[in-house]
């Protein structure tokens, strides 16, 4: 079995499915695209646990994380079915890389992971495993994290990993706004860095990126990038999508893996 590539995806702001944004269309054109995996591996900037963990149910919830949004996207779910064999298979390659996985029973998911699923994958009936980002882990820890996933690859199980490629809340603009100039030279940065597959670059970001401190007042949004990356195993990568909303929310969808 051919070896799946994986994924780095910008879930944006909670209503994206509600949107007529380049980067819902994205989403949506990549999901037709993808062969169907036989579960999901999802890592979202808004799961960070001490331990690495994963989350089981046997019917994921859907956690409503945000708040002055459009009470309509209450009504969205995405109540996907959870998998006893794919959490025991991720729970293997963890323990085998060293982790010592903890599993979180009903856990749910987060917007960071069920709005890009729902884009993606809007039957919701494939297995998916949430997995959590290591909270104040350096991103050569995160990257270490993802490839401790990449096997899961060759399973037919497909590795996503959710953030943004800015992610300044202070920063955002009413939609359809132009992007700020700071904005815009990170993200020319990042896309470089993500072609060159220059992965030290990436790990030293704070010091090498034009205005990083302002693209990422905190890492979490970026670490997920890293565990695609890592997962991916640590080469070039592609651009599928680039693009903006809110202003300065930069959206983008990378692959990593998936040969010329």
């Amino acid at each position: 079995m051919a070896e799946l590539s994986t994924l780095f995806v910008s879930h944006g702001a909670p209503d994206l499915p509600l949107s007529e944004l380049p980067a819902r269309r994205a989403l949506e054109d990549l999901g037709r695209s993808l062969p169907r995996p036989d579960a999901i591996v999802i890592v979202s900037a808004h799961w960070e646990a001490p331990l690495v963990s994963v989350g089981w149910a046997e019917q994921h919830r859907t956690i409503y994380d945000f708040a002055g949004f459009d009470p309509q996207l209450r009504q969205l779910r995405y109540p996907a079915p959870g998998s006893p064999w794919h959490v025991e298979q991720v729970r293997g390659y963890l323990s085998r890389a060293g982790y010592e996985p903890q599993v979180s029973r009903d856990r749910g998911l987060d917007h960071g992971a069920w709005v890009p699923l729902l884009l993606m994958f809007p039957a919701a009936d494939i297995p998916v495993i949430p997995v959590s980002l290591l909270r104040g882990g350096s991103f050569a820890a995160q990257r270490q994290l993802g490839a401790a996933l990449a096997p899961l690859r060759s399973q037919n199980i497909l590795v996503i990993a959710s953030g943004s490629p800015t992610h300044n809340l202070h920063a955002l603009r009413p939609e359809g706004t132009v992007p700020e100039r700071w904005a815009l030279e990170f993200m020319a940065w990042l896309s470089r860095t993500v072609r060159s597959g220059n992965l030290d670059a990436l790990e030293n970001y704070r010091s090498l990126a034009p205005h990083a401190a302002t693209a990422h007042p905190s890492e979490e949004h970026l670490a997920p990038l890293l565990v695609a990356w890592g997962a991916g195993g640590g080469g070039p990568g592609k651009i599928f999508h680039e693009s903006f909303s809110y202003g300065n929310l930069a959206m983008g969808v990378y692959e990593f893996g998936g040969g010329e």
